[in-house]
């Protein structure tokens, strides 16, 4: 058994210092210390799921910092598709601290008992090796040095396996958490004909600070942005549909003094609507999160989403954002735009577009590690 602290500060000197996750009997003693330790130079951001803390950690690193993911092994199903589709092309090293709820011989809840037959080959499949967690204070060494050896080699995530027990025990060191003022519904709406999303992306490249860092979400969305205009500020991501606005979290949480746009889309809003509630409970007051609404999936035919039922803006402001704008012409969404980015937010702007896409749409033509890299770098410069 070890003590989390101990853990904690050997992660620390190798540059893990943001965690996020969701939590798990095994890791109580684990979170809470990062908890009591978190506001200083290290933070935990809890999570909605799973995948979102991926995403979140993901945006970490991106800002500079090293991700650490901790979460229950049930949880991993909902890590594969970031793990896979976002962690790997993108080549951004996290550290996933996974418990081994199941483990064969040890009594559990009949819902982990195949999960803890096909932990590590799960994780293994996913392309992250691992190895089990510390239990002694000189395995702690060891276990990192395998990660971070890791990291450098291929810039991959890297896991490790807990136990029950592998942690002393640690109090709970947090107080309730302070509501945020209520926020503001404002509606800009004129009820003409709905504009295209690369109509808008271009009244965005038109009004967007130099030192605003942008993260488009996958699909028809980074494709439009980089035909219109491919700036080592954007991030294009590719994958991990719903992740966009939990690696945008992590970003603004890692950069607060940049103003931080994600571009989402309303079927992979859907997909994550949890991280509304994150990114409400975090308050990043920079972060302006645009959802281009066109009621379909238009990168796989137009098929509905359920968004027409949906009143995203008033979603956000229950969710602890401080303005949700929705606005239906350029005219409009570049008013919500100009007051968000003067504002202190977060902000969510409901742009309702019309579906389709650019006919002479192009694909990013540099590799999402390239992009991945080139963007830390533009975010280093303060």
């Amino acid at each position: 058994m070890i003590q989390a602290q101990d853990f904690i500060d050997a992660a620390a000197t190798r540059g893990l210092d943001f965690y996020s996750g969701v939590p798990c009997s095994y890791l109580t003693s684990m979170i809470n210390r990062v908890i009591g330790a978190s506001g200083g130079a290290l933070d935990y951001v809890g999570a909605a799921s799973e995948g979102e803390a991926v995403a979140i950690a993901a945006g970490a690193w991106l800002g500079g910092r090293g991700g650490v993911v901790i979460c229950q092994n049930s949880g991993l199903g909902n890590c594969v598709n970031p793990l896979t589709s976002l962690s790997l092309p993108f080549r951004i090293p996290l550290l996933l601290i996974t418990t081994w709820r199941g483990q064969p011989g040890r009594p559990d809840e009949p819902q982990h008992a195949l999960m803890g037959q096909i932990t590590q080959s799960l994780l293994t499949l996913c392309g992250v090796p691992n190895q089990p967690f510390p239990q002694r204070d000189d395995e702690i060494a060891p276990a990192l040095d395998a990660a971070t050896a890791r990291f450098e080699a291929d810039g991959l995530p890297y896991g490790l396996v807990m136990e029950q027990g592998s942690v002393a025990e640690e109090p709970l060191p947090e107080s309730p958490r302070a509501l945020p003022p209520p926020g503001e519904r404002v509606t800009l709406e004129r009820g003409g004909p709905k504009p295209s999303r690369a109509l808008l992306l271009e009244r965005l490249l038109a009004t967007l600070p130099e030192r605003a860092a942008v993260i488009a979400t996958t699909g028809k969305t980074g494709r439009e942005l980089f035909t219109l205009s491919d700036r080592r500020q954007h991030l294009y991501q590719v994958g991990s549909m719903g992740g966009a606005s939990g690696m945008a979290l992590g970003v603004a949480l890692t950069c607060p003094d940049r103003p931080v746009i994600v571009l989402d889309g309303d079927g992979a809003a859907l997909m994550k609507l949890g991280t509304l509630a994150t990114i409400g409970a975090c308050q990043p007051p920079r972060l302006i999160h645009i959802l281009l609404d066109n009621g379909v999936h238009d990168s796989t035919g137009g098929q509905a989403t359920s968004a027409a039922s949906v009143d995203f803006a008033a979603v956000a402001v229950a969710c602890g954002y401080r303005y949700g704008f929705v606005a239906d012409d350029p005219d409009s969404f570049h008013a919500a735009l100009t007051e968000a980015l003067r504002r202190d937010g977060p902000t969510l702007i409901h742009a309702r577009i019309t579906p389709g896409s650019m006919t002479s749409l192009g694909r990013p033509t540099i590799q999402p590690h390239e992009v991945a890299r080139r963007f830390r770098a533009f975010l280093a410069e303060r």
